[in-house]
């Protein structure tokens, strides 16, 4: 196989992972299951809302995207930086508002994993031995893991007190 059929090849699974395919659950499946009214609804046991939670995925990969494609950007404090205040509550406007953030950032990753013009294995100038490939699986992961998370309290918080 070439080496461009083998990029190609991989970038296609890069951007099935970053869409939900295989075993994950889409973004947008989630999004579009989930009532923005019970967003800032606390479950007991758990420190985070659901709001805070998808603001925390976004908080944490546009991060990951800026890093990637800008040498001046200086990420948040660790871990602090990239989960909203605990006082801070959402609503569904704010729920929204991270929803179309989240997506945003999301299809300029998959556009940066797309365009053949980036070398998914060379190493970020910038960075200290990651790569555009790294950083995508990075973002597919924790989106992913978080993304089960919101699954489960999205049953929890639908089935009622």
């Amino acid at each position: 196989m070439s080496q461009n059929k083998e990029d190609d090849s991989l970038r296609k699974h890069v951007l099935h992972l970053l869409r939900g395919g295989g075993a994950h659950m889409s973004f947008d499946e989630f999004i579009n299951s989930f009532p923005a009214d019970l967003c800032n609804r606390q479950i007991d046991g758990l420190p985070y809302t659901p709001w805070q939670i998808l603001e925390h995925m976004r908080l944490a990969q546009s991060d990951i995207l800026e890093f990637s494609r800008d040498a001046d950007h200086i990420s948040p404090e660790f871990p602090k930086g990239y989960w909203p205040k605990p006082d801070d509550f959402g609503n569904s406007d704010l729920w929204q508002k991270t929803v179309e953030e989240f997506r945003k950032d999301l299809h300029a990753m998959e556009a940066l994993v797309e365009d053949s013009s980036t070398d998914l294995h060379a190493k970020i100038p910038h960075g200290d031995g990651q790569t555009i490939l790294r950083e995508a699986l990075l973002i597919a992961d924790h989106n992913a893991y978080h993304l089960g998370a919101l699954a489960v309290m999205a049953r929890i918080l639908k089935a009622g007190p």
